[in-house]
């Protein structure tokens, strides 16, 4: 099995004209997604790539039964394009687009509430189920079908991780980036709680960096309610205080928001935490022993 997405998955690129959104709708149906719509608003009718384009999301789900949207629109207009999903009643939204204002996404998240659809991102590589779908920009060839889930906030450090686990024989069963923003949607306890309750899944690798707390939410719920292995990684060690280190969430405003006391509270939780990837298959081979 797998989580998020299958073979069934049905993709709608938002902004499938542009030139980022049309590269990689080819790159996803090369990988075998099954894209079977694109929005650009005023465009309905054009094809990208075989796909047909329409202009709402409501059109392109009614007319193709649509679950699942990855966005590629500039950052003005991504909260109207994640609004527009909501409304339609899309499953599970991809949001690659960086630079979304916090005032937007603090939107997003209170019309959230209350609904069962999944928000990856923003400002994330997307995620993929190998060997059945991937949805936004992650290089599908590093990857390959196996049962070890990944989840990580970078998206550098994912590509590194897996191809590290797929040069050891080590298979993954799906692979989340989630992205790096201080408000998205997801987050590491979302997901540990699907690869958890995923059959399929055997062990997970968790990738974390400094700043927020996701961290130590992750391993409050790792302590209490996993019993797959789990190994982790935490990006920033050397990294100064109250400076940004690549994602705006990626910034340590206290103590308690350091690589040190992240390791600290992981490991306190039953975490297998290395101090470099290319140490994570011998580790996970072991757990899974």
């Amino acid at each position: 099995m797998s989580i998020l997405i299958d073979e069934n998955t049905r993709l709608i690129v938002q902004g499938i004209t542009g030139r980022d959104g049309s590269f990689h709708t080819q790159k996803m149906l090369e990988y075998g997604t099954k894209v079977v719509a694109g929005v650009t608003p005023g465009k309905g009718g054009q094809s990208v790539h075989g796909v047909p384009v329409f202009n709402s999301v409501k059109e392109a789900k009614k007319m193709t039964e649509a679950n699942a949207a990855a966005i590629y629109v500039p950052a003005p207009f991504a909260k109207a394009a994640m609004l527009e999903d909501i409304d339609a009643g899309i499953e599970l939204i991809v949001c690659i687009t960086e630079g979304i204002p916090v005032l937007d996404m603090v939107g997003i998240k209170h019309r959230l509430k209350g609904t069962s659809i999944h928000l990856n991102g923003p400002n994330c590589p997307g995620l993929i189920s190998p060997g059945k779908s991937k949805v936004g920009i992650l290089p599908g060839h590093i990857h390959r079908p196996g049962s070890i889930g990944v989840v990580s906030r970078s998206g550098t450090l994912t590509y590194e991780v897996v191809y590290n686990l797929t040069m050891s024989g080590i298979g993954q069963s799906s692979c989340v980036g989630l992205g790096g923003d201080p408000i998205i949607g997801m987050r590491f306890i979302d997901i540990l709680k699907l690869f958890e309750a995923d059959r399929d899944t055997k062990g997970v690798v968790l990738v974390g960096e400094i700043g927020g707390e996701d961290e130590q939410q992750a391993a409050q719920f790792i302590s209490s309610s996993m019993k797959k292995p789990v190994v982790g990684f935490i990006a920033g060690k050397t990294a100064p205080a109250g400076k940004r280190m690549g994602h705006a969430g990626a910034i340590i405003s206290s103590g308690d928001t350091t690589a040190e006391t992240k390791i600290k509270v992981l490991r306190a939780a039953g975490v297998e935490v290395v101090d470099s990837p290319d140490e994570i298959p011998a580790r996970i081979q072991q757990k899974l022993k």
